[in-house]
């Protein structure tokens, strides 16, 4: 079995494979550390099994990698592996097309038992995601703000709630200061918001991962 594993902190992606090679005994697995090293290994590579992707990485956010990765080799499943909680990254990277989605705090055996089924073609959706989702789809009450943000547009809210300013918000996203103001623009009308104190009261009040 073949495993990209992309995580830009050494200690994970080493902790990873130990956990994959103790319960695959025929492992071939390669390590990226940002965006840039997973798209060239990927587009060099057409014969992985399995890409472990996590989603807060250098350069491109893991949801655009991801997103990348399905239009590259639409096949070639994906396993979300990521320290945010479901509330904030499940449905989006499901319906991007994630073959799944767990959180680091799982256990080793969860980890084997999720790559096992997505290399087999079938998803794996933890029972703490699917209670989650089925909550999701039953409840009748309105989606909270941030959920009807696009991608891009959640991925700037989390910057300007962190204290960015939008001047460091173009360079990490390699976008122009006016494209960044113009998404804060569209966030606040959205959120109903008219101040990035706002903005930043409403992540901490939701729990939501910086």
């Amino acid at each position: 079995m073949k495993v990209l594993i992309a995580d830009d902190h050494a200690v994970v992606r080493r902790g990873l494979r130990q956990i994959l090679a103790e319960e695959f005994k025929t492992l071939v697995v390669c390590e990226a550390q940002n965006a840039h090293e997973v798209l060239s290994l990927v587009r060099e590579q057409a014969d992985w099994d399995i890409v472990v992707l996590d989603i807060s990485m250098p350069g491109k956010s893991g949801l655009e990698v991801l997103k990348e990765l399905k239009q590259l080799r639409p096949q070639m499943p994906v396993l979300i592996l990521t320290t945010h909680s479901a509330d904030q990254y499940a449905l989006r990277v499901l319906r991007a097309g994630a073959a799944g989605y767990m959180t680091k705090e799982s256990a080793p055996e969860h980890l084997t038992e999720a790559v096992r089924k997505v290399v087999g073609g079938e998803r794996y959706i933890s029972s703490s995601l699917r209670e989650f989702l089925a909550d999701s789809l039953c409840s009748d009450m309105e989606k909270p703000p941030h959920e009807n943000l696009s991608d891009r547009e959640y991925q700037v809210l989390r910057l300007i709630a962190s204290g960015r300013a939008v001047g460091q918000i173009a360079d990490e996203l390699s976008l122009s200061v006016k494209t960044v103001s113009t998404y804060r623009a569209r966030i606040l009308e959205k959120m109903g918001m008219k101040t990035n104190s706002e903005l930043t009261y409403y992540f901490i009040i939701n729990k939501l991962d910086f």
